[in-house]
């Protein structure tokens, strides 16, 4: 996700930049409520930290398959440039509330030993910026913190993607909190406000997909040489759903990001194997299954889907590794929706390959 530049603003946005990165004292906390199960479950994750901070505290809830506590899904995107978005910008609070926050966060800053020179001009230029509406292209000033329109609206302010490892993109939203009335879009500047894109994007962060153990025949053991029919039932298989939503007053958005499978990879664990069909990628079926169940007499047939061993495993066993391809699109408030890259999610089974015995007459 790109960053928004304002070129056209004056040298104050710099100071206002600092402002800000002096109000925040301490890193951002995030708080959830860790869910009884995954599924159908609601987990929430807020911005906000010890007090200390100023970064938005709207909550944004996640249902369906989604992992606990906020945390980190098991899907891995097949497109390794794409990347959930580090930080973004959300309703923070209302204009009586943020003057209480704020005004407190100024006032502790400017009385303390020392603050002077860039910092402290930087700090008087935010304090000026809310309480006389000092303000330059493209950016208004809010007299008194906007406290006579409480209720037409809120201030937002950025918050940082506790999942995202690298911290200067985590903490890359740096602009300082605006205002955005009931029922408008937020300013077009600020190319990483919330919208059901980024909610798509973040319920995919945290989506978690089922185990993909396949059934085998021959099902743990088998033969050198002997082909193993690999295959996944429909009834076992099927879309997985997560969902990411913002409800505060004045400002309700959801998506709902969903995958289906179409795809099954087989990975032997050793070269010395072959795959059915040779690349190993076995597709999805018109019923939604993938591959064929065995059945008695197909001995002597080759499977849809499958592997063969060519060697023995000996006293150990191999590593079959069996990774489902998932299409994953999203849909959200106002008719909104589209694509997103292909996840992946795999899981590997112990299989033991023994020699066929011949016997000597």
């Amino acid at each position: 996700m790109t960053r928004a530049r304002h070129t056209s603003r004056s040298t104050g946005v710099a100071a206002l930049a600092l402002a800000l990165a002096v109000l925040a004292l301490t890193e951002p906390a995030y708080a959830g409520e860790e869910p009884a199960n995954t599924q159908g479950a609601n987990t929430e994750q807020s911005g906000g930290d010890d007090g200390n901070g100023i970064y938005a505290a709207a909550r944004i809830q996640y249902s369906g398959s989604v992992a606990k506590n906020g945390g980190t899904g098991n899907v891995t995107s097949s497109d390794v440039n794409w990347t959930p978005p580090p930080c973004w910008y959300a309703p923070y609070l209302g204009a009586k509330d943020f003057k209480k926050e704020m005004s407190k966060h100024i006032e502790s800053q400017l009385n303390t030993p020392g603050m002077g020179g860039t910092a402290g001009a930087a700090i008087g230029e935010t304090k000026r910026h809310y309480e006389d509406g000092y303000s330059w292209p493209g950016t208004p000033g809010y007299k008194d913190y906007n406290v006579k329109n409480d209720g037409k609206g809120m201030f937002w302010a950025g918050v940082e993607n506790p999942n995202e490892p690298d911290y200067l993109k985590r903490s890359s939203c740096t602009d300082l909190p605006f205002w955005v009335e009931n029922g408008d879009a937020p300013p077009p500047q600020y190319e990483e406000a919330i919208t059901p894109k980024i909610l798509a994007a973040l319920a995919y962060q945290h989506m978690e997909l089922p185990d993909t153990k396949v059934t085998l025949a021959p099902e743990a053991d088998t033969k050198v040489n002997l082909p193993t029919w690999a295959w996944l039932d429909k009834a076992v298989f099927d879309e997985v759903q997560a969902t990411a939503a913002i409800n505060v007053p004045g400002f309700n958005i959801q998506a709902t990001t969903t995958a289906k499978p179409v795809s099954l990879k087989l990975d032997p664990g050793t070269k010395d194997a072959e795959t059915y069909p040779a690349s190993g990628e076995c597709a999805i079926n018109g019923d939604d299954s993938i591959g064929e169940p065995y059945a008695r007499g197909k001995a002597d047939e080759t499977p849809p889907c499958g592997l063969k061993y060519l060697r023995s495993s000996g006293d150990g066993t191999y590593k079959l590794r069996a990774t489902i391809t998932w299409d994953i699109a999203w849909t959200g408030t106002g008719g909104a929706g589209g694509d997103l890259p292909n996840g992946t999610f795999g899981n590997e089974q112990d299989i033991t390959v023994q020699e066929i015995q011949s016997v000597n007459r």
